[in-house]
């Protein structure tokens, strides 16, 4: 029987097929026609093949095409055959078809010419959203990228799910989403996709019960849930009731109901309607961090030593139309202690000296967690058995325990160590540093080639290259590449750069002031070699790891605040001894601005210049923390009717100092921008000559102008800050620091200076302090200066006390918590509680003195930037004044801060 041919059509397929949208069209069909060679089916023959073509096609390409299909010019193939049914198969296995004919256009003896008629699937151009905000959208359309793709059911399903997964996440479990496809009439065989979404209210917790823990009270569990929490006000009306009660949430529970004519349930549902206490509204329902924070559960129990807990029911369900329950089960089991320790395949340490490194012993309560911290790596204390042998170059050692006997509740625990090589490093590179030159990076390396492998050197590397501030502190990661055979080791150190350079800029017009405003340039990244290589300049030559500082501030006339500065940390090349220069020039002005026939006069003016000359030095010991630095300071100030500001007997004139400085620190913290561990110590001494002892002619009863012609004092600060994790959270840390500081004299016959002495108060901030002379220390919660001895005075010659205080004391606590890590945008919280005090002389010191103030704030540093800050202080205690002797508390006010404040 002869007939039209469509070689083959596959059944299956074409149910499939009509399944998806068809908008492709085919070319044949507006083409000329073409005549169709009519076959006898009931006859199969044997045909060569001379000719292949495809039609039809928009977007793929033909030759492509015919090569998928698996038929070649020359194959010889069987009418009707299986090479053609397979053909097909092949061609619909893409995806990318949505109809396909296999014609026979010509027969010439046993050469048979073929027409493949195809039609293309539809791709999707356009995805758009409905019911969603700008940010949602630009979230959605990372995770959905389906734009150019081909229109398929797979596709479609897999973006849906992905949106609805996306808002499930955010708390939206009745969450809709519906696809409508749509042609779009601007591109050939394309579709237009929309997805309106229905987010629907959110679904929160009402409450979470916890059922089976005998041991271990409800409260202590539902803190392990750190990403489900029930309701606030819930929450803390059932810790109230536990608390007046003096018994457990679940007496409680039954004592409220055999004390009360209602149930629990009534008087729940009461306080949810009208107690409004909901102070962290946190209780939305994501999935995924209910599945973290059961395992945070059972590992909780493991850490107590209930090594078979588990979790054994848990059951979520509708309370009202946007809340849930939660009923959480388990099963504790028994507590377990550790019996005996052994430790097997030890030979370079005895057992004795193994056991006294992992600190656990017979009778200590069952921890896995804290037993492998103890035997693989423990950051905080960073002595782990592991170190033992690493540090030496052990690089294959490894330490498995093993549960040999459980008796009771009681665990033998056998700990089956291999030693392997000591391993020398064969090689250090580094992958990564585009900006930054290698000898830069390389010098910063503490393990080298042809030394034994050492963890604790590989650790402090990683801290020193996120110290220098060249690279993202949290993508540091050392590439090990260890060869057993030859025990050794090589270490590629890929880093990730990020923008060090800052720029600040601030302005604005002050009225009679003028211009208000500051504009700093720093590169951190500098190199002088490379001024004349255009090729390293980006914008600047850099690559060296030189830092060249400009700044200027400006508060229109009054003040005016010229710096710049030069550091080479290496200076020589070979040692870290760091050299800088800097120079400083700043006049601040008294403005007639009351005097309405002369305003805007300038009445006095008060200028310092100087310049410092000083060279850092690493020293390894006490150990190779600590840096050591000299500098050398000259000053010159000049007072021009305007001596009197600070007690002076003269208005006009010029003091000159020359001042040694000597630093000791040692810093330790693991990153400079967020620290969460460690802890950095400063103490600072600065001290001039004692020109008194050497002109005798000089006393107290001496005028002003020839007691400070030449300064002579010596200033002492101390500054220590420590940095700890809270809760065993990298993003949650302490921070603690304590200030010290005070300024002497060599004796009675010049006394204490009236400059370099102390102000405090504020933001810390010299822009706009007026403050000239004078070391500037904050204390948030208090006006600028206001807890400073002789402010009532100021202006006044032979004032009877000078402006400034000889000696302060400041304790800051922070608690901090890290929003965001992201080098390019680091955000974190922060709150405070801080004390601090100022005296303009030693008989009325009082360290318990002190003015108290409590707040909360915020940094957000952008390299670009540094970093900048807001605070809320409140200030608990008074500041009398002369003007005002009972002002009451200082209370609440907001600080700005910009660059990181030290003191």
């Amino acid at each position: 029987m002869k007939k039209s041919i469509v070689v083959a059509c596959l059944l299956l397929l074409a149910g499939i097929a009509e399944a998806q949208i068809r908008l492709g069209q085919s070319r044949y069909s507006s083409q000329k026609p073409v005549n169709i060679v009519d076959l006898d089916y009931s006859k199969p023959k044997k045909f060569r093949i001379a000719e292949i073509k495809a039609v039809g096609l928009s977007t793929l390409d033909e030759t492509a095409i015919i090569s998928l299909a698996g038929l070649r010019v020359d194959d010889e193939i069987s009418v009707p055959g299986d090479v053609i049914s397979s053909a097909l198969k092949k061609l619909w296995k893409q995806g990318i078809i949505g109809d396909v004919k296999i014609l026979v256009t010509k027969i010439e003896g046993d050469d048979i010419y073929l027409l493949l008629d195809l039609t293309e699937r539809p791709r999707f151009s356009r995805v758009e959203f409905m019911g969603v905000n700008k940010t949602q959208e630009g979230e959605l359309k990372e995770k959905v990228e389906i734009r150019g793709r081909v229109v398929r059911d797979d596709v479609l399903n897999n973006a849906q799910r992905k949106i609805k997964d996306y808002f499930v996440d955010k708390g939206h479990l009745n969450a809709q989403v519906k696809v409508i496809q749509e042609r779009d009439t601007t591109l050939p065989n394309s579709v237009k996709l929309r997805f309106d979404v229905d987010k629907g209210s959110k679904v929160r917790i009402n409450e979470i019960k916890i059922a089976g823990n005998e041991n271990i009270a409800d409260g202590k569990i539902k803190k392990k849930l750190k990403g489900t929490k029930e309701h606030a006000r819930l929450y803390i009306f059932k810790d109230l009731v536990s608390r007046l009660l003096n018994t457990t949430p679940k007496t409680a529970k039954q004592a409220i109901v055999n004390r009360n004519p209602v149930s629990l349930e009534d008087v729940e549902e009461y306080i949810n309607k009208n107690f409004k206490l909901n102070f962290f509204n946190g209780s939305k329902f994501v999935r995924s961090d209910f599945r973290d924070d059961k395992n945070k559960v059972i590992a909780f129990y493991n850490s107590r030593g209930y090594r078979d807990a588990e979790i054994v029911n848990d059951t979520i369900y509708s309370f009202d139309q946007d809340r849930i329950n939660i009923d959480i089960e388990i099963e504790e089991g028994r507590q377990y202690y550790y019996r005996n320790i052994s430790f097997s395949g030890n030979y370079i340490y005895d057992s004795d000296v193994l056991q006294a490194k992992l600190g656990i012993f017979k009778g200590d309560v069952y921890n896995k967690e804290r037993l492998d911290k103890r035997l693989n790596y423990d950051p905080q204390r960073g002595d782990d058995v592991s170190s033992l042998y690493q540090d030496d170059g052990y690089l294959f050692f490894t330490i498995d325990p093993v549960e040999v006997n459980v008796d009771a509740d009681s665990i033998d625990i056998e700990l089956r160590i291999f030693e392997g090589p000591q391993v020398t490093v064969n090689s250090v590179s580094i992958e990564g540093n585009e900006r930054t030159s290698d000898h830069v990076v390389m010098r910063e390396i503490r393990i080298l080639p042809g030394q034994k492998f050492n963890r604790s050197a590989l650790v402090r590397t990683i801290r020193e290259l996120s110290q220098i501030g060249y690279f993202d502190p949290e993508n540091i990661e050392p590439d090990m590449r260890p060869n057993f055979e030859q025990a050794t080791v090589d270490i590629v150190f890929k880093l990730e750069e990020r923008p060090n350079d800052q720029i600040e800029l601030s302005g604005g017009w002050g009225g009679l002031f003028g211009f208000v405003g500051t504009v700093g340039l720093t590169f951190n990244n500098f190199s002088i070699k490379n001024i004349k290589d255009f090729s390293k300049w980006r914008p600047l030559p850099v690559g060296d790891g030189q830092k060249v500082s400009l700044r200027v501030q400006a508060n229109g006339r009054s003040f005016q605040n010229y710096s710049v500065s030069f550091t080479e940390p290496w200076f020589g090349g070979r040692k870290p001894n760091a050299l800088s220069l800097s120079f400083n020039h700043s006049i601040q002005r008294q403005i007639d601005f009351f005097n309405r026939n002369n305003i805007g006069n300038e009445l006095g003016s008060f200028k310092i210049t100087g310049a410092t000359l000083g060279l850092a030095k690493r020293v390894t010991w006490p150990d190779d923390y600590f840096q050591v630095s000299n500098s050398l300071q000259f000053q010159v100030y000049d007072f021009d009717e305007y001596g009197n500001f600070f007690g002076l007997s003269y208005n006009t004139g010029v003091a000159r100092s020359i001042a040694l400085n000597t630093t000791i620190a040692r810093n330790n913290i693991d990153n400079p921008i967020y620290p969460r561990f460690g802890s950095n110590i400063i103490l600072s001494a600065s001290a001039t000559p004692p020109y008194a002892s050497m002109n005798r002619s000089l006393n107290s009863e001496s005028p002003d102008e020839q007691k400070y012609q030449w300064l002579e004092y010596h200033k002492w600060m101390f500054d220590a800050s420590l940095y700890t994790p809270l809760f065993g959270s990298n993003k949650l840390v302490l921070s603690a620091r304590t200030h010290l500081g005070f300024v002497g004299s060599y004796g009675d016959r010049i006394g204490i200076i009236p400059l370099e002495r102390f102000v405090l108060g504020g933001d810390g901030m010299n822009m706009m302090n007026f403050a000239l002379g004078q070391e500037i220390i904050g204390l948030r919660g208090y006006e600028n200066q206001s807890i400073t001895p002789g402010r009532d005075f100021r202006g006044q010659p032979n004032a009877p006390v000078p402006y400034g205080g000889v000696v302060y004391n400041k304790h800051v606590m922070e608690v901090r918590f890290l929003v965001s890590p992201n080098p390019s945008a680091t955000i974190f919280l922060l709150g405070f509680a801080e004390a601090g005090n100022n005296w303009g002389n030693y008989a009325e010191y009082n360290p318990y003195d002190l003015k108290k103030s409590a707040g909360f704030g915020a940094r957000i540093f952008m390299p670009a930037f540094g970093l900048l800050g807001i605070d809320w202080g409140y200030g608990f205690d008074e500041v009398p004044s002369i003007q005002n002797p009972n002002p009451g508390p200082s209370g609440g006010m907001f600080h700005f801060t910009i660059g990181q404040q030290f003191r």
